[in-house]
């Protein structure tokens, strides 16, 4: 129980701190300009919440929230299979990508990306981002509260 409202309390700190972190937004703008057919970009909390995006999408929020239900299907099917800890995770549809990268225990990166984009690219430079943006959220959460 303590682990779960201690899990709670960070969660509500990440998203009041996170909100106005410019630095995240910068990294997904990055990512975006580094990596043609890529038409939007979200952080988000493992449990869905959004904490910045740069996309086109008219509703983030629920891309969000989806994207935290497949990661616990992934988790699982990682768990279960003996593969390890989440990685990544890669849909593609008749006109494109979705791809989910782990960024550090409290947030992932999601990538929506055109049918013409290069996935090796996509991979390597969303990997990266993820890095940077598990060190934006991990300092976020190090920070002391101000009430």
């Amino acid at each position: 129980m303590r682990r779960a409202l201690r899990q709670r309390a960070e969660r509500r700190q990440l998203m009041t701190t996170m909100s106005t972190e410019p630095e995240l937004l910068d990294e997904l703008r990055r990512l975006r300009a580094r990596v043609p057919g890529v038409t939007g970009v979200l952080a988000a909390s493992v449990d869905g919440l959004i904490l910045a995006h740069d996309t086109v999408d008219p509703e983030p929020e629920s891309t969000a929230a989806l994207t935290a239900a497949a990661l616990g299907v992934a988790l699982r099917l990682a768990d279960n299979t003996g593969r390890g800890a989440f990685r990544e995770l890669v849909v593609r549809g008749d006109h494109g990508y979705v791809a989910t990268y782990a960024a550090g225990p409290n947030a992932v990166l999601t990538a929506v990306a055109g049918a013409s984009t290069n996935v090796g690219r996509l991979h390597m430079e969303a990997r990266r981002a993820g890095l940077r943006v598990a060190g934006l959220v991990e300092r976020a959460l190090a920070r002391p509260r101000t009430p």
